[in-house]
């Protein structure tokens, strides 16, 4: 089963705003609330509430004079948030998340449609009482509609997430003997960095990208829009115009931002069986208060997602080796390790074959020929999406590497 993704931008008319305001509204009501009954059913009986119990308890508060308006939400929108809330729960015990927070009336909303919206001429219908929204789809939906999620964001636009699911996967099954990987091209070893976005290697040359900055690009314009709105009295209009406006900045700096990196990642995904990346734990870098913003601004978390999505539809793999492993301390020409190398070292001479290295060009190159190697030591290999959805203190490596040695192995010298 393949699921796929696509959103679209839709223009609801005056009326239908209206409405999604008012189920928004529900949605986040329902939320808070069910999260509040929870933690407070957790403090008297050290147990929390499942998802049938929260459910049952929405005929009731429809009837109350209170919070009869919630009769007038779409019940399956109210339905889909509990199971988002259950959900957060689970992930939080799991530990691969914070405590689910409460929602607030500013900032984006998003309410789930989990079933019964169609297509109608190129618009999305939704049930209820909202009917048909106007839409720009710009690719075809294929396969059965799952699940659609309308959301408004801070600058105001409304936008629908057509989950779609189809039989027909991007991977065919691997024949006893044959190499790990199912698709064809070259397999890429990938560093990424702050200077240079990504440090790209085939085995035959190494490649640069810069990183575009886009954060730095539009700080200056969004540094005077922001003291414009902070002077803006709150409450007013006026503010409410401005944040809006400094809304879209952020949209804008976010839209470049995954302009790019679909492109690079479509670039390494469309010639290639495998990509090679290291299991960064962005979270625990971003610590460092001097290297914290320019770190964020990369998007090294988004671009490895979208290496994996689109390498499990081509129907080749992902590989992410150890963050521990020294790919940077690590000759690639006769792999002895050095004992320590700051940031600011850019380039080093190999203390035993006098080899000349560019710090991240020869980390590229150790990441490559380790993941190789790994592809080589395990048939099954890494599958191109895998594991829990938000591991704990970063991505899991889900081929570890044997502890190195200054001597070649031989899958070295083959890769």
């Amino acid at each position: 089963m393949l699921h796929k993704a696509v959103q679209v931008r839709i223009y609801p008319s005056k009326e239908q705003g209206i409405l999604l305001a008012q189920t928004f509204g529900c949605a986040r009501w329902w939320w808070n609330f069910a999260l509040n009954k929870s933690i407070e059913t957790y403090k008297e009986t050290g147990k929390g509430l499942s998802q049938v119990a929260l459910n049952s308890l929405l005929p009731k508060l429809k009837k109350e004079e209170d919070t009869k308006w919630l009769a007038d939400c779409y019940s399956q929108v109210l339905q889909a948030t509990t199971l988002h809330l259950t959900t957060a729960y689970k992930n939080f015990f799991d530990k691969g998340a914070g405590f689910p927070k409460f929602k607030s009336k500013h900032g984006k909303q998003s309410i789930q449609y989990p079933q019964n919206v169609k297509i109608v001429e190129g618009n999305v219908k939704l049930p209820g009482n909202i009917g048909v929204v106007k839409a720009k789809i710009h690719r075809p939906i294929e396969g059965k509609i799952k699940t659609v999620t309308i959301s408004k964001a801070p600058s105001g636009k409304y936008f629908a997430s057509i989950l779609t699911v189809s039989e027909a996967g991007g991977q065919r099954p691997t024949v006893e003997g044959e190499t790990p990987t199912t698709a064809e091209g070259k397999i890429y070893g990938v560093d990424l960095g702050v200077k240079d976005f990504a440090i790209v290697t085939d085995g035959e040359k190494v490649s640069k990208y810069s990183n575009p900055r886009h954060l730095a690009r539009h700080e200056k314009n969004l540094k005077r829009k922001q003291q414009k709105l902070a002077r803006k009295q709150k409450g007013s209009n006026s503010r409410y115009k401005h944040r809006k406006i400094v809304a879209k900045v952020y949209e804008r700096v976010s839209n470049s931002r995954q302009d790019f990196l679909h492109k690079l990642s479509y670039k390494l995904v469309s010639d290639s069986q495998a990509v090679i990346v290291e299991n960064l734990h962005v979270k625990g870098m971003v610590r460092n208060h001097k290297l914290a913003k320019a770190i964020s601004d990369c998007g090294w978390g988004t671009f490895t997602n979208f290496l994996a999505y689109k390498l499990e539809r081509k129907g080749a793999k992902l590989v992410e080796i150890n963050r521990w492993f020294p790919s940077s301390k690590l000759c690639s020409n006769c792999f002895y390790q050095v004992g320590d190398m700051p940031l600011d070292v850019r380039e080093w001479t190999c203390p035993n074959c006098g080899t000349h290295h560019d710090r991240d060009g020869n980390a590229a190159i150790n990441i490559r020929a380790e993941g190789v190697r790994m592809l080589r030591a395990d048939g099954s290999a890494v599958s191109a999406v895998g594991g829990e959805v938000r591991p704990k203190m970063g991505r899991k490596s889900h081929l570890r590497h044997s502890p190195m040695s200054t001597e070649a192995p031989s899958a070295y010298a083959a890769g």
